[in-house]
């Protein structure tokens, strides 16, 4: 059987299953690859080729189905693109906690690190600061933050559930849950080697400074450092703050404000895109001025819909998935693809330019959030070049009618 009526013996399968209601699976019959070289179950002829008796932990091997048995559209080889949070050590103080993926643990991730932090009621991050720039979405809860920028301009704000806010490399900072229960969040550094435990902290740098030269400094006698603390604070328990209001009167400068501010009500922000299959918001400093180099969105696909076929010319993409059931399969030269699959605190990782799709695959809304190390958000659809480049130099690649040109649509749909 030749390519061509391979391929026309799939997809008349494949229309045969649909006209009975049978949904494709990635075990079933596959077309257009057309599995050259052979992938996938399809290669499992002799009554034992696809068992599985070795040792196994069964537990962690179901939250993997793509990997244990594949799509048969993928082929070859790729670096893992998958981490989580789930599996990440915490570091645990009294007044919060954090963890973290960075490229010490996956390999992939050059351009972003990223740190799951819990902060209790009141719990305080101690003002540091640190050599890259700090990108927050809000998890659940609260945070109180404060900033100085480079002018000597101080902002302190609140910054509530599913709201941003951004720090500039080198500019200092603190963070402190508020209400009942504090507040959790993500943060994302624009380098992949970066990570919370090493930053530059208040505590540590006062108690490695000789005593008369934070005298000479701060213009008080010695004495009055006696009590500092000996080791970091890090994450530690603090009390209620009080209004917003007063604390923004008592670091008031007569510098005025930072003409940007650090904080971002994304929370409140109307959809960028909306279709009938979910809805993307773009955040960069085209609406967030202050944040100069992290770009990103906040998807939410709904049961049955996926975020379409695409790629991003001008950043590698690090995902973070907040809902739902997820899978994407990336695609590469070679060629190569691969597909993997997400749940909520699950970390997901594409390189600048290669092609993927992330399918909701439950039963409720999907939500993850792309962050790309850049100052603007950059994509290419699929759909949207094929239907905006000549139609006959389309049909002669793919083999498609016009009527089938046709149907794509006219503007990129994002989530279809």
């Amino acid at each position: 059987m030749n390519i061509l009526s391979r391929r026309e013996f799939l997809a008349g399968a494949a229309a045969s299953a649909a006209a009975l209601g049978v949904a494709a699976s990635a075990k079933g019959a596959s077309f257009g690859n057309p599995d050259r070289p052979p992938e996938g179950r399809i290669n499992g002829k002799s009554p034992t080729s696809l068992d599985d008796p070795g040792p196994k932990n069964p537990d962690l091997a179901k939250q993997f189905p793509s990997m244990q048995d594949p799509p048969p559209t993928d082929v070859n080889g790729m670096p893992l693109f998958w981490a989580s949070f789930n599996n990440a050590h915490k570091r645990i103080q009294n007044g919060g906690w954090a963890r973290e993926v960075t490229q010490a643990d996956f390999a992939i991730s050059e351009d972003i690190a990223g740190v799951n932090m819990r902060l209790s009621q009141y719990g305080i991050r101690e003002l540091h600061w640190h050599q890259q720039a700090e990108w927050a979405i809000m998890l659940e809860g609260t945070c109180r933050i404060t900033t100085l920028d480079e002018s000597g301009r101080p902002q302190v704000g609140d910054v509530k559930n599913g709201d941003l806010w951004y720090f500039p490399a080198g500019l200092p900072h603190s963070l402190q849950g508020l209400g009942e229960t504090g507040a959790e969040f993500l943060l994302a550094f624009d380098n992949g080697r970066s990570t919370e435990f090493n930053t530059l902290m208040l505590t540590d740098w006062v108690a490695h400074t000789p005593p008369d030269v934070l005298a000479l400094n701060f213009g008080v006698p010695a004495d009055a450092f006696k009590n500092i603390p000996l080791d970091q604070k890090w994450i530690f328990q603090g009390k209620d703050p009080g209004p917003l209001g007063a604390d923004e009167r008592a670091v008031r400068s007569a510098k005025g404000a930072p003409p940007h501010p650090f904080v971002f009500p994304l929370s409140s922000m109307a959809p960028t895109r909306q279709s009938r299959g979910g809805s993307v918001q773009v955040v960069d400093s085209g609406n967030f001025n202050a944040s100069k180099t992290v770009a990103a969105a906040l998807v939410t696909v709904k049961p049955g819909a996926m975020r379409e076929l695409h790629w991003h010319p001008n950043a590698d993409e690090w995902q973070y998935y907040l809902k739902g059931e997820a899978r994407m399969t990336v695609f590469d030269t070679g060629p190569k693809a691969q597909t993997a699959d997400f749940k909520a605190g699950d970390v997901g990782y594409v390189k600048k330019s290669l092609g993927h799709y992330v399918q909701n695959m439950g039963k409720t809304d999907m939500v993850f959030v792309e962050i790309f190390k850049s100052d603007h958000y950059a994509e290419v659809s699929l759909s949207d070049w094929l239907r905006h480049t000549p139609p006959q130099l389309v049909m002669h690649h793919l083999n498609i009618s016009a009527e089938t040109l046709a149907q794509l649509a006219s503007v990129r749909p994002d989530v279809v």
